[in-house]
């Protein structure tokens, strides 16, 4: 089997779909280094009632601890939704070499404030229609729940 982008972002849309089993924003997150997973996550803030605990966030603090080091200097991060701002920051800090999207963001996602253009590489819109009907479907029935119960979140 050949370990290509569309493998691991397949991996990462497998944490997103944990994420939205457990009424999660169903983001998923995988960390690869020598074309092994070494970390993954999906958002798990209701969980954790944690505003940081992004699927990107708990990815990375996987990988760093399955390494014992701080830098993943040659690491790549895949991730089903364009990381927003905070995270983005952390992927900085950790030195990823490299981020592999699924689909963009265009309310938060990172790159409303920073252009695409910064040293780390970025690929975007791998399996990105897989990616984008995840959130759409998880946001529809948010709004449909919204609508049968007259509650909003």
């Amino acid at each position: 089997m050949e370990l290509t982008p569309e493998y691991f972002m397949n991996k990462a849309l497998q944490q997103a779909e944990i994420a939205f089993s457990e009424d999660e924003v169903p983001v998923g997150a995988v960390v690869v280094a020598n074309n092994q997973i070494i970390g993954k996550g999906y958002n798990q803030v209701e969980r954790l009632g944690d505003p940081t605990a992004h699927a990107e966030m708990i990815a990375i603090t996987a990988a760093c601890s399955f390494l014992n080091a701080k830098f993943l200097n040659e690491c790549t991060l895949y991730v089903t939704l364009e990381p927003c701002l905070m995270c983005y920051g952390a992927i900085k800090n950790a030195r990823i070499k490299e981020i592999v999207l699924g689909c963009m963001e265009p309310k938060h996602g990172f790159s409303n404030w920073i252009p695409l253009t910064d040293s780390i590489s970025i690929t975007k819109d791998v399996l990105g229609n897989q990616s984008a009907e995840l959130m759409r479907t998880f946001f529809s029935q948010k709004r449909k729940q919204t609508v049968k119960t007259g509650l909003r979140h």
